[in-house]
This record gives C-alpha cells, structure tokens and sequence, in this order.
C-alpha cells in the first residue's frame, strides 16, 4: 500500500509560503504520494496550485487530489490545461482523482446548478481527453498531447455509476476521507466491475485520513475537522480521525485489509513537525 501525506493547503491559518518545504521534507522522510483536497468557498488554496508549488519542490512523490471537484467547474478545456500543466511540470507525476463536489456552497459561488452528474462527467471526459491528445488547436497549433496514460485518472462517487465509471475511464477509485464500510464495500464493486469488462491488473483504491499528533492533539483535531464539515458530519469524520500512533498502526491494517492501496494521510495542522510524526508513526506500522 502506498502511503502519502497530504499538503496544508487546506489547514487555516498554515503560512502557505512553506508549502514547497513542507513537500521537500515529505519526500525526504518517505512519503508516497503528497495529496489536495478540494473547495471553493473556503480557507484554502486551489489544489492545482499547491501542486504545482509542490512540483516544483520534489523529484519523486506523486501528487494526488482525493478529489479535485470538476462539477462547478465550467471550462473543462481550462481545467485540462491546468491538470496538464501540473502533469508536465512533474514529469508525469499527477494522480487525479476527480470527483463533482458535494459542498453547496461551492456550486452557488459558480452559479453552477448542483445536479446533472452523468452529462457533466460525459462532457467532461470527452473534452478532457481530445485536449490531452492533443487534438484541440488553434492558431499557432494544437495544445501539447500527454504521453498515452497520462495524467493517472481515478474517480469518485458512492453510487454504481461511480464505480463503474472508476473501472471504465480510470485506472481507480478515490473512496472518502472517512468511513470504513464505504470503501470496503466500495472497492469490492469497483474491483468487480473492472473484472466484468476485461481488464488487466487491479484497479487503485485510494483513500485518506484525518490525522493530529503531538502537543494538544485532541483538540487540534476538534477544531479542524468542526471547521471543515461543521457541525453535520463533525461526529463521523472526527471518529475516523487519528490522533496516537497506536490508532494509525490499527487504521493502516484496517484500509489495507479493506481493499485500499493507496491512502494520503492529512494533517490537522500545519506544523512542519507533523511530517516527522506522522513518519516515525508509520515507520513503526
């Protein structure tokens, strides 16, 4: 299982001119992957934007969304070149993970309305890939093509169109943030459904963490995760959330026996000190 660390790019109050040293020092104690999490309306930096910083940083690490949200985002040529633009900038190291988003809030920023999924993914997908390819041009010539396979796409979502969408268009499945059944059950149907048409190999499972170590470690995790979901989801991500490095060891052996193979841990802080935490944490898993 490949284990990763998600950047503070969406932990308040972070001063976000750290961020390529917080991806340096992730990288050098080990990390897989370094991942983003997705919203408009919030205290956060654009995911693709940190990633990129975080590009430009580090040599090895993929960079993964779980999930960057392309349901309010209404110009998938745009949104191409930027997933693009991350992917040529890291030699081919983005795993994109992509959901629509489920936060309201974001889809009235954007005057987006907060439902026709399936047309939006078909679109979507098929704009994507022509500008990937290399296909879309205008005067002065086509926009860059890709190396076949890239970027790494997985999907979201918890219902079978979801899944069956993770094992036709991608190579996986980005499960929430919490939520053990979930992905247990939602890995048995995306695996299934890779099966069923053919295809070689076994799909990615990808999911993630809340995590908070050290000094004050309770209340660190109290405070993020109430910011972040508000009082609604507070009790279910806040169960799910790791807090000692006993639980970690406990929750790495749960994912993985739940189908996971890959899962970005994200910090509720950010502290610099939490990479070495969370580090020496997993080293003892």
């Amino acid at each position: 299982m490949k284990i990763g660390i998600g950047l503070p790019a969406a932990v308040p109050g972070t001063d976000m001119t750290t961020l390529g040293r917080w991806a340096a020092e992730a990288e050098r104690s080990g990390f897989d992957s370094l991942g983003v999490i997705d919203r408009l309306v919030y205290d956060n930096l654009d995911p693709l934007t940190a990633l990129a910083a975080a590009a430009s940083a580090t040599s090895r690490a993929e960079l993964i969304t779980t999930v960057l949200n392309v349901g309010w985002r209404g110009n998938p040529v745009l949104l191409a070149k930027q997933m693009a633009s991350v992917d040529l900038l890291s030699g081919g190291r983005l795993v994109a993970g992509m959901g629509l988003g489920g936060w309201p809030d974001d889809y009235t920023a954007s005057d987006v309305p907060q439902s026709g999924g399936g047309a939006t993914w078909d679109k979507t997908l098929s704009t994507m890939r022509r500008a990937w390819s290399g296909e879309l041009a205008g005067q002065g010539g086509p926009m860059p093509a890709l190396p076949s396979g890239r970027p790494v796409l997985l999907f979201g979502g918890m219902v079978p169109a979801a899944h069956r969408r993770a094992a036709t268009h991608g190579t996986g499945w980005v499960a929430p943030l919490f939520g053990l059944p979930v992905l247990r059950e939602g890995a048995q149907a995306v695996r299934k459904q890779w099966a069923e048409i053919g295809r070689e190999g076994q799909p990615r499972i990808a999911t993630g963490r809340y995590v908070s170590l050290g000094h004050d470690a309770e209340r660190v995790a109290d405070d993020y995760i109430h910011h972040y979901y508000g009082q609604a989801f507070f009790a279910a991500a806040r169960a799910d959330t790791l807090t000692s490095p006993a639980r970690i060891r406990q929750e790495i052996q749960a994912l993985r026996e739940a189908g996971a193979t890959d899962v970005v841990f994200y910090t509720a802080s950010g502290d610099l000190e939490q990479i070495a935490l969370l580090a020496e944490a997993i080293a003892r898993a």
